[in-house]
């Protein structure tokens, strides 16, 4: 039988280059996205077995379930969670509402397909629930809060969730990328221009100086270890893949600097060296 894997957030970047690795490797891959139309575009492109789940819409989320597994028939090798957005601003200029919406985008939603996910995967005794995390699931950034805050609790939760699933032969597994060329920043200058009032802010001058032309691609500059889709897919690859997958896969010079730094530098000085980006 072929293996199967259902990937959230496949409409662009690295849950659609990854739906197309893992297809070209001979898996029967479920790609799902938030938008119908661009649902309609991979299946008429590429063949691929489509669903529409929307982290923000429970309802969706259990529906695509089924029909993946209506696909699958009933079988399930991996989960990977990835569809997920960035709200740019400072946690003062955040609203409690804007928060509680990236939660259920990134964390609760999340957290709702895995719930489905597991008892497949327990009555197969084996499986793998892979979560796209990030180098800011366990580093802070100024101006990236919200985002840094689901990130957090999603690194959390999978650590918890690892430990108790050890012997049911399902595993819990954490991506965590540096900068890779997606369109979050697209996706990004839609939430903040929903959400966040910077001409009022205490900060203005660094939102209309530095922080909205790099996020409106007017000047959007290129992030230090830069790598695209691709470098996450080959992870997602190998966690899925390794007979014993490592608890986290890092992607990018950066995040593993960043790592290095947080362990064996005091607070103050890891401090500094994130003010500086």
């Amino acid at each position: 039988m072929r293996r199967s894997i259902l990937i959230t957030g496949c409409s662009s970047g690295i849950g659609f280059n990854c739906a197309l690795k893992f297809q070209q490797r001979g898996w029967q891959v479920i790609a799902s996205c938030r938008n119908a139309e661009d649902a309609k575009f991979l299946k008429n492109t590429y063949g691929l077995d489509i669903v529409c789940i929307d982290y923000e819409r429970p309802a969706t989320i259990e529906n695509g379930f089924k029909e993946a597994l209506a696909l699958t028939g009933g079988r399930l090798d991996v989960l990977f969670n990835n569809g997920a957005y960035a709200i740019l601003a400072a946690v003062e200029d955040v609203p409690t509402d804007a928060l509680r919406a990236i939660f259920e985008a990134n964390f609760f939603g999340w957290h709702t397909l895995t719930r489905l996910a597991l008892p497949v995967m327990f009555a197969q005794k084996s499986g793998r629930i892979i979560q796209n995390s990030s180098v800011l699931g366990f580093a802070a950034m100024r101006f990236r809060g919200a985002y840094v805050a689901s990130k957090f609790a999603l690194e959390g939760l999978t650590d918890t969730l690892r430990l108790e699933l050890d012997g049911s032969g399902v595993h819990a597994i954490l991506i965590e990328p540096g900068p890779i060329r997606t369109k979050i920043r697209e996706n990004a200058f839609l939430q903040f221009n929903k959400w966040i009032n910077w001409q009022e802010a205490r900060q203005k001058s660094t939102y209309q100086n530095k922080l909205i032309p790099r996020l409106s691609m007017e000047n959007p500059g290129k992030d230090l270890f830069e790598l695209p889709a691709a470098s996450v897919s080959e992870a997602v690859w190998k966690a899925s893949t390794a007979r014993k997958p490592r608890a986290r896969y890092r992607v990018t010079w950066a995040t593993t600097l960043m790592m290095l730094t947080k362990r064996l530098t005091p607070t103050w000085l890891a401090d500094n060296i994130s003010k500086r980006h």
